[in-house]
């Protein structure tokens, strides 16, 4: 099957949906699929995939910004060339070269998919509601999924319960995450290593995490030496190091900056606990990551950590900030309960997230959205204008 990902983002761009898509092509190329790439993400230096070709469509816009104004007539010219049996868009919260390449699809006839990977917020559900009003993209001829229920239960909101949404998670490479061996030998010294991955953004909550870390460094017993490393780069850099230097807090607390897969994999591999404080986190990749790793994880009731971690099992979910402060202090101090949170999980992978699976479920959907075809090149829009779909 000839599969076309299309994504405002990708490599170099380093973030949870640049890896999946990445991630998700390459793997679907090693079960036989023809896989192309589509992005308004400026190439950089990435060395190419012979596997997976990604065409670019840049336009010469401030910052780089991942779209562009002509997106559809570009996108129409690429589905002609690359003519693939479905397309299969990833969309954020607001993603508008990601929408274009919906309506270009549903225009030019094609079998579309489309992932959304991020937690709609309000003013994300009363945008996507207002564009129901005028396009109706609840009645276009697509097949949607969520990375979570948790994110799939918003675009139900979102759209007063009209759109069907399927959940099929992230997917991983199990294997290459999980780590052999023994890691407590640093615990048994009195240490504890905490780490956090992710992009240093607000919606991430990084100095969420920098003021739980210091108010359970203030209830930890002091034989317990307690250090913190942050993997990842981003806006909230340079207030994370003056809120360092005003509490004194460099001396125990590392902001390693960004690290490619192979680091972040290495990492792990030093760790006694990860921390994920976002609220709206939709799946939450490096938290699988850890997880995997055998690394208690403590992260929030709200979010798509959920989908696999259960409280008491393979980590700590909560709801507040001193709920937070609480994992934290309890999992600091109390070897025996870290000990069993990592033997259960590195004994128990979650293997609804593995590659292959997966892929039996996107292949579902890409058979589904198959069946719903448009049968001519219209989209829905303000004057009630209905799209004809065969097979729904």
């Amino acid at each position: 099957m000839r599969v076309v990902h299309v994504s405002d983002c990708f490599l170099p761009r380093l973030g949870g949906i640049e890896v999946q898509v990445a991630g998700l092509a390459k793997a679907q190329a090693a079960a036989g699929h023809q896989v192309a790439v589509i992005t308004a993400t400026p190439p950089g230096d990435h060395p190419p995939d012979p596997d997976v070709p990604v065409h670019h469509v840049i336009a010469n816009l401030p910052y780089e910004l991942p779209v562009h104004p002509r997106a559809g007539r570009h996108l129409t010219r690429l589905y002609r060339t690359i003519a693939p049996d479905v397309v299969h868009v990833h969309v954020g919260a607001v993603s508008p070269f990601g929408w274009a390449a919906v309506r270009a699809a549903v225009r030019s006839g094609l079998p579309t998919v489309v992932t959304v990977h991020s937690m709609w917020g309000a003013a994300s559900r009363a945008l996507y509601r207002a564009l129901e009003a005028t396009l109706r993209w609840c009645e276009w001829p697509v097949v949607t999924t969520a990375v979570s229920e948790a994110a799939a239960m918003l675009i139900r909101q979102a759209s007063a319960g009209r759109a069907d949404v399927r959940v099929v998670p992230n997917g991983i490479d199990l294997e290459g995450w999980r780590q052999r061996g023994d890691n407590t030998r640093a615990v048994e010294r009195g240490q504890v290593h905490v780490i956090a991955v992710g992009r240093l953004a607000p919606r991430k909550q990084p100095m969420t995490l920098l003021r739980m870390l210091r108010r359970a460094r203030q209830r930890i017993p002091a034989d317990i030496e307690l250090r913190l490393t942050v993997a990842g780069d981003g806006p909230a850099r340079a207030g994370m190091q003056r809120y360092l230097r005003k509490h004194r807090m460099t001396g125990w607390v590392e902001l390693a900056g960004r690290l490619d897969r192979t680091e972040v994999h290495d990492l792990l591999a030093t760790a006694d606990l990860f921390i994920a404080p976002a609220k709206l986190e939709s799946f939450g990749l490096a938290a699988l990551e850890a997880r995997i790793a055998g690394l208690p994880v403590i992260g929030r009731t709200s979010g798509g950590i959920t989908e696999f971690v259960r409280p008491g099992k393979e980590g700590i979910l909560c709801d507040t900030f001193g709920e937070l402060v609480d994992a934290v202090v309890e999992l600091a101090t109390d070897h025996g309960l870290r000990e069993r949170v990592t033997e259960h999980n590195r004994a128990v992978l979650p293997t609804h997230c593995d590659w292959p699976s997966v892929i039996e479920s996107l292949d579902g959907c890409y058979a589904l959205a198959r069946r719903r075809r448009p049968s001519w090149s219209a989209v829905p829009g303000r004057r009630g204008r209905q799209l004809a779909a065969g097979g729904r």
